[in-house]
């Protein structure tokens, strides 16, 4: 018998019983799955689809063993089932707005005063710049190659020191600036190269959407990029990319797309001529994040011991891409800690964050906070609570330093942890410093009243 469609909205009668409530405050997914299926007729597969989860990852949650969900899959739950966000905890969902609700446009009642506006009609406008962009110059050479690849380079670390958000249009007109390049004539070494800046441009794009939590944009970049690697056949590129949409895949929580993806960079670089160990190794990682992420431990091992194996082999000569080299030892040790700490082996994963984060550079920002945030998550998961939220409040600094929706996931997630020992003097102080340097972070959210929080490590 086939399944009743699903209304694009619960019946109102649903959303305002106490039951529901209670269960969307507490952010009981399997009790709100089981409430929508018996009361409004959408059943689990329809839950899947509309919300765009897995069957199994469903059953899952309705079977109760998965509680703690990234906040991704809570927005996409609030959006698929048309639950208002102030219901879970988020904040007002666009659909929410009624159209008839459009501003009134005002009557001028005086000339603009802002200093942004003569300056604004100083500049030439965007046509007259593509008519000197035509007549330009545009013989390149390979010190043009290089002049892009340092601003790639500078790029990069801007992005760890203050986040993507305010690279992106530089960033994005660059990249339309280099595809124009490659639509004119061009000796093959050249060709090739441009192919190249145009495709880690590409890729740094999809990381400033990726790390903005803007995934569908973020997955487009990625497959632009992928493209332009594979017009050039570099394939140790592509299995870079393909790395990345495994990282994001973790983070919607979709662990098969993430293994699947990580086993094609895989493919990609034992293809390719000259794959370094480094290179190796970083993919190893990633797979062992996929297999955490579906919860098999022994394969998760396995690719851990892969990973430092590669390492292992890592030699001073060696041709190592340049987008490579952030994976030191460092980098190394963190991982291997997450991939523990996504699985629930915190007595495992502890000392191994601290150790990496004792040697993180102080301009990494946004890694700090992450890393200090998932010391702190694996502390409060073995009874530290002090030290979590001494770890914690360390955290804030760079947290607030680098424009990250990543990081204040990260910290939400923390936050909402802490919920069982918010009584405990440790916690109130970290609560009160929060609520100083970081007020929207905890303003207006209403405190999770579940105690299932740490069962389960969150799949971040």
């Amino acid at each position: 018998m086939p399944e009743p469609s699903c209304s694009k909205e619960l019946p109102v009668s649903l959303l305002t019983d106490p039951v529901m409530i209670e269960a969307c405050r507490a952010r009981d997914f399997g009790r709100i799955f089981r409430l929508v299926k018996a009361r409004a007729g959408v059943y689990p597969s329809m839950v899947a689809r509309h919300c765009d989860l897995t069957p199994s990852r469903v059953g899952e949650v309705i079977a109760g063993r998965r509680q703690l969900l990234h906040m991704d899959v809570i927005e996409r739950i609030s959006d698929g089932l048309r639950i208002p966000g102030h219901m879970l905890g988020l904040a007002r969902r666009s659909w929410e707005t009624p159209p008839n609700l459009e501003a009134t446009p005002r009557e001028p009642t005086e000339a603009p005063t802002s200093a942004i506006e003569p300056l604004a009609a100083g500049l030439p406008g965007a046509d007259v710049d593509s008519i000197l962009a035509l007549a330009a110059e545009r013989d390149l050479s390979p010190s043009t190659l290089d002049a892009l690849h340092s601003s790639i380079a500078d790029y990069w670390r801007r992005d760890d020191e203050h986040g993507g958000e305010t690279l992106r249009p530089a960033v994005v007109g660059q990249l339309r600036y280099v595809v124009d390049l490659l639509k004119e004539q061009r000796p093959a070494p050249l060709r090739d190269g441009l192919h190249s800046i145009a495709a880690e441009l590409a890729r740094l794009t999809g990381w400033t959407y990726f790390d903005a939590r803007q995934y569908n944009q973020a997955r487009a970049y990625f497959t632009e990029s992928l493209g332009l690697a594979k017009a050039i056949d570099d394939r140790q590129f592509m299995a870079n990319v393909l790395a990345c949409m495994s990282l994001q895949a973790t983070y919607q929580d979709k662990p098969g797309d993430a293994l699947a993806l990580v086993t094609a960079a895989q493919d990609q670089a034992r293809t390719a001529a000259g794959t370094t160990p480094r290179v190796l190794a970083m993919l190893a990682m990633r797979e062992a994040f996929a297999h955490a992420t579906l919860g098999n431990h022994s394969a998760t091992h396995t690719a851990i011991s892969d990973a430092h194996t590669q390492f292992g082999r890592i030699s001073t000569g060696d041709p190592d891409p340049a987008w490579v080299t952030y994976f030191d030892e460092p980098k190394l040790i963190v991982d291997t800690g997450i991939a523990h700490g996504r699985l629930g082996e915190a007595d495992l994963a502890e000392p191994l964050i601290a150790d990496a984060l004792r040697r993180e550079h102080a301009s990494n920002h946004r890694g700090r906070a992450f890393h200090a945030f998932w010391l702190a998550r694996t502390q409060l998961q073995r009874g530290k609570v002090d030290e979590a939220c001494h770890t914690a409040m360390d955290a804030l600094a760079p947290a607030v330093a680098v424009s990250s929706q990543r990081v204040a996931g990260h910290l939400r997630e923390f936050y909402e942890q802490l919920e069982p020992f918010r009584r405990e003097p440790a916690a109130v102080a970290f609560e009160s410093r929060l609520r100083e340097v970081l007020p929207c972070q905890v303003s207006g959210s209403p405190r999770p009243r579940g105690r299932r929080a740490l069962r389960q490590e969150s799949r971040c």
